[in-house]
């Protein structure tokens, strides 16, 4: 999503005009990452009560190079000179969502009756709350617009800072992370409903400097100022609260406020504890989530693997060894792996094509574990020249694009990212899920992520339009989750020979089961049937050339895996997981709940059983780490629930109506 981020340097600050260019610069460097489709400032004098905004649908590393900024700056400077007093900005770097770039009422920072905003997030209720509003007046399409729109009204009300914004959170529905001033006010408000902004104090300096990630706000002031001498340490502003900064001399005031998704709570915020990036909350909607590591640790499991008797198509023989360890194909038992790796690299040799740094394969790239490793051995040992391509759907988190720009900098690699209508896709999954929640299957669960689908078909079109035959995908075998196609009533293929394969009679049964559901539950007749069908036809028809995973051809191994991508190029894990895996991915940790709460098993349990097949670990090992790897991950559920627009509370208390062994007590 966007980047926010800004500076407040009052009266009284030891920070030149030069820093303050400087930590500017900077802040729109490192946020660029968050979205390219334009930038913007807003700077506030509040000793002369001038204000100036400027903004372009233009990346942020050309917007401070333009001619217009640098006057900006220039005319800001003489200003304050003058004036002797604060100086605020607010800036922006845009991944457009709703509202179109080339309409500079749509770019942010929006103004609104004295009201001037940064907006990180998607705003779902946008529609409706103009309709709750009629006195207010709307001019553009982004959804920011309201919240100006709702602060201005407030304000004009005589609320004060804290209660106006507190007003917005709870009449908004969705994810939004705002930095907000007032003309003629001697305030800037920060807050948030996901925890997505940080903020610095610097004492020998006297300003203060905030950003939508830790990361970006540290590394911006290292490389901004490098004399700097304290330790650069941001703080947080946690989920539902805010921070209200005098300009003049930037004194503090904390807020807590509860949020459209928990109005109803009785709970206060005030028993949060934060440590480094975790947070453990006792408001309601969080003790809705339920998990017993107990229960699930004494469901009949496999003698051998770590299934439980609730996976579909299970059977055990008289030594209790299920099916799926009797007809599992070893992929790396009986392989040697200098051989394979040999073998594979010579199959290769075709398609080294041109010289230099000539591209010479797409690699599909998701910013997860195994892509990274995958783009590490691609360019390091392979000795091939990628480009990597990212399908952006509305589900790829913030943690994603981090990391993918973490590695395509390092390997000086090209990203080409193509971003879906990443409002369309996010409202198609809220018809879908809504839909699912009034009769449960969960042999319709993969429909959440029919919409990611499509990056098969872009990737050959990719292809065509670079002339590279080439595709090197790196999802490794071990993540067979032929579970999910089970609640379809499809039996396991132990033969099959490729993650994405299914025969042409299981497609049919696949079909079928979903006609079925369809026909029985009406509501998934929506507008997202188109996108739907396009991307079964992605998925399962879109013909696969030169196309090769290369963890079919090559061992992979777990250890090496997470030593290269934390130890040599600092992989950021999220803070809700101990895993590397499926962190990147916004509908993991949903669907992954469901199958937990449905039938006592995730993803973690299949990964982990085909370890245990391959010699690889314990099943003392995997059970011990499924039970730590299955924990809800409730930031990250919080975060897709608001992302698509349906209410925690009710979204969390339909899915553990699923749990009808007593799996979580």
């Amino acid at each position: 999503m966007c980047g926010v981020f800004g500076i407040v340097a009052p009266q009284d600050a030891n920070i030149s005009d030069k820093e303050i260019e400087k930590v500017l610069q900077q802040l729109y460097l490192f946020s660029e990452s968050r979205g390219k489709e334009s930038a913007g400032i807003h700077i506030y004098l509040p000793a002369s009560g001038r204000s100036w905004t400027l903004k372009s649908a233009r990346p942020a590393s050309e917007f401070i190079k333009s001619r217009e900024y640098k006057a900006l700056l220039k005319e800001v400077f003489t200003e304050a000179h003058k004036t002797k007093g604060a100086i605020a900005a607010i800036a922006h770097s845009r991944l457009v969502t709703n509202g179109r770039a080339d309409d500079a009422k749509n770019n942010q920072p929006i103004c609104y009756n004295g009201i001037s905003i940064v907006h990180n997030g998607i705003i779902v209720n946008v529609d409706e709350l103009w309709k709750k509003n009629p006195d207010l007046r709307r001019a553009a399409e982004v959804d920011t617009e309201v919240a100006a729109a709702i602060l201005s009204k407030a304000i004009n009300d005589a609320k004060d800072p804290a209660t106006a914004t507190s007003e917005l959170f709870r009449d908004i529905k969705g994810t939004a992370s705002i930095a907000w001033l007032e003309a003629k006010s001697d305030g800037i408000v920060l807050a948030t409903n996901t925890g997505d902004l940080f903020y610095y104090l610097n004492s020998s300096h006297k300003f203060m400097a905030f950003a939508s990630e830790r990361y970006i706000l540290e590394q911006a002031m290292q490389k901004a100022l490098p004399a700097i001498k304290e330790k650069i340490e941001a703080a947080w502003v946690s989920p539902k609260t805010g921070l209200h900064a005098r300009l003049s001399d930037l004194q503090l005031q904390e807020f807590t406020f509860i949020s459209s998704a928990s109005a109803n709570s009785d709970t206060s915020l005030s028993s949060r504890h934060h440590k480094e990036y975790n947070i453990i909350n006792n408001t309601a909607d969080e003790r809705f989530v339920r998990y017993n590591a107990k229960n699930l640790a004494h469901l009949k499991r496999c003698s051998c693997c770590i299934l439980p008797e609730t996976f579909p198509f299970i059977s055990f023989d008289e030594k209790g060894v299920c099916n799926y360890c009797r007809g599992y194909q070893p992929k790396y038992k009986n392989l040697n792996p200098e051989i394979a790796k040999h073998d594979f690299f010579a199959s290769l040799e075709k398609y080294r094509t041109g010289g230099g740094n000539n591209p010479n394969v797409i690699v599909p790239f998701s910013g997860g574990r195994d892509s990274c490793y995958g783009l590490h051995l691609i360019k390091k040992e392979f000795n091939l020249t990628p480009i990597t391509f990212t399908y952006d759907w509305g589900m790829v988190t913030d943690l994603a694009r981090r990391n993918i720009a973490r590695f395509c900098g390092e390997l000086g690699v090209q990203n080409i990212l193509v971003s879906a209508d990443i409002k369309t896709k996010r409202e198609n999954i809220r018809k879908n899920v809504a839909a699912w929640l009034k009769k449960p299957d969960l042999g319709m669960v993969p429909l959440f992520m029919a919409g990611d689908k499509h990056f098969f078909s872009l990737v050959n079109k990719l292809k065509r339009q670079t002339g590279i035959n080439l595709d090197l995908w790196c999802a490794n075998p071990l993540e067979n989750t032929d579970f999910k196609s089970g609640f379809c009533g499809i039996a396991p293929d132990f033969d099959k020979t490729r993650l994405d394969y299914l025969s042409m009679s299981r497609k049919l049964k696949m079909i079928a089961h979903f006609a079925g559901q369809f026909m029985n539950n009406t509501s998934y007749l929506n507008s997202s049937l188109i996108d739907t069908f396009t991307s079964f036809l992605a998925y399962y028809v879109e013909p696969r050339r030169d196309f090769y995973f290369i963890f079919n051809h090559m061992v992979w191994n777990e250890d090496e895996v997470n030593k290269t991508i934390i130890g040599a190029y600092d992989f950021e894990m999220s803070p809700d997981s101990p895993s590397t895996w499926r962190i990147g991915d916004g509908t993991a940790p949903f669907y992954n709940y469901i199958y937990l709460t449905a039938r006592g098993f995730s993803e973690f349990d299949t990964f982990r059983s085909n370890q245990i097949r391959e010699g690889m670990i314990t099943r003392e090992y995997a059970m011990e780490q499924v039970l730590l790897e299955n924990q809800p991950r409730i930031a990250s559920l919080r975060w897709y629930l608001d992302t698509i627009g349906l209410d925690f509370n009710d979204t969390i208390k339909r899915v553990n109506m699923l749990d009808t062994m007593n799996l979580h007590g």
